[in-house]
């Protein structure tokens, strides 16, 4: 089966670099440097967008920012509907929580929902002293009031839409894609 067209390209690879780049000044900005900021990147694309970040971080300021990973899976409120065995990985937070500021990276927020259950991951993990939300995409339709800190771009979309991120690390190219949605 052939993958479906895209209906719209949302973000080449230069506009998701810019993106990051300004959602990392503001980063920056609001949190008056680097100095008690770490990055967890949700899990899957979340991940390398943190990792990214975290290089813009250092270049801006020339301070190396701890970056975790956070696997929900476990977390998810509709894990029932996603299979009988789901996968699940590591999470990776190899630094203190108590006294820092932590973004939690993702690359879309639609429902809320996956941010709920990665705010209660990295609860069980440990307490920060504040949590800030950082997305590449913000296509709206909001279930949960959860909102993101950090936007890369604001994407209305129906719900018969669906936003696709890709990243090099992952997908082998950068782009941000609209689809409709099967079926």
């Amino acid at each position: 089966m052939t993958k479906p067209e895209p209906k719209a390209i949302l973000m080449d690879a230069n506009q998701m670099r810019r993106a990051l780049s300004r959602i990392a000044h503001e980063i920056i900005e609001r949190n008056k440097g680097t100095e008690h900021v770490a990055l967890v990147g949700i899990r899957r694309r979340g991940i390398p967008l943190a990792q990214r970040l975290a290089e813009r971080l250092k270049e801006f300021e020339g301070r190396d920012v701890p970056v975790g990973s956070l696997d929900i899976t476990l977390y998810r409120d509709d894990l029932t509907e996603l299979g009988t065995l789901p996968v699940v990985h590591k999470s990776e937070v190899n630094f203190t929580l108590p006294g820092r500021v932590v973004v939690l990276v993702d690359d879309v927020i639609y429902t809320g929902r996956t941010v709920r259950a990665a705010l209660d991951a990295l609860l069980d993990i440990g307490r920060p002293s504040a949590i800030q939300l950082a997305v590449l995409v913000d296509r709206g339709h909001r279930e949960l009031p959860i909102r993101p800190d950090y936007v890369g771009k604001n994407v209305p979309t129906s719900r018969r839409e669906r936003v696709e991120v890709n990243v090099v690390e992952i997908d082998g190219e950068d782009y941000v894609a609209l689809f409709d949605n099967e079926g």
